[in-house]
């Protein structure tokens, strides 16, 4: 359960404070070796600003597991998310090519499917609580791209509260009490690859996206 402001993996800028470097800590040395000396264990990622779930491997037999349930998206993740604007139907799905940003290189973009260097990306979404000039909403992922559910509301006109990078209004952040984007790894479903069980694991807001919500 990811705090937010903590990096997944060491990398530049970020060589230390990581998740690897307190999960290198905690198992002392069982972790899976697949993802190399910089991302051990890592199964899955999400932004450092992101709060919530993410599954890490212990050995690679769990890791291989693991990665082959992503690979077929019968992993089911939820994240739980705030945005801009209101919405006229319940559910709905945002399905766009994701690419790094030609303009800035810490952003990510929509593009057309006909970009040689862009990835499909598929949100599903439904609504689960209207407020004014907001809405809680809940997303399910078929793809994991970076800053992907960020990248698709902001596209259509519906950015993530808090998420200054991607068109939210820092003044209105403030007055939320937000430092970063509204958006939380809820749950995680997989099947666990040695027993075979069903496993689903619930997380639940973290005191921020609580006193803003």
């Amino acid at each position: 359960n990811k705090p937010k402001g903590m990096v997944v993996h060491p990398a530049p800028g970020n060589p230390d404070g990581t998740l690897v470097n307190a999960l290198l800590w905690h198992c002392k040395g069982s972790l899976s070796g697949i993802g190399g000396e910089i991302r051990p264990g890592i199964v899955h990622r999400i932004d450092k600003d992101t709060s919530g779930l993410l599954v890490v491997a212990k050995d690679d037999a769990t890791h291989i597991g693991l990665s082959q349930q992503m690979a077929v998206h019968s992993v089911e993740r939820a994240y739980q998310t705030v945005v801009y604007g209101g919405f006229a139907q319940d559910e709905g799905f945002v399905e766009a090519n994701l690419g790094r940003s030609k303009t800035d290189r810490k952003k990510m973009a929509v593009y057309p499917a006909s970009e040689p260097h862009t990835k499909y990306a598929y949100t599903g979404y439904k609504v689960l609580e209207r407020f004014g000039g907001f809405t809680l909403l809940e997303c399910r992922l078929k793809t994991g791209r970076t800053h992907q559910i960020r990248v698709h509301f902001s596209s259509i006109g519906h950015p993530l509260a808090g998420d200054a990078m991607y068109g939210a209004n820092p003044q209105l952040s403030e007055a939320l009490g937000l430092e970063r984007q509204w958006l939380h790894a809820m749950q995680l479903e997989f099947r666990h690859p040695r027993t075979h069980v069903w496993t689903t694991v619930k997380s639940h807001y973290p005191a921020d996206l609580q006193h803003a919500l």
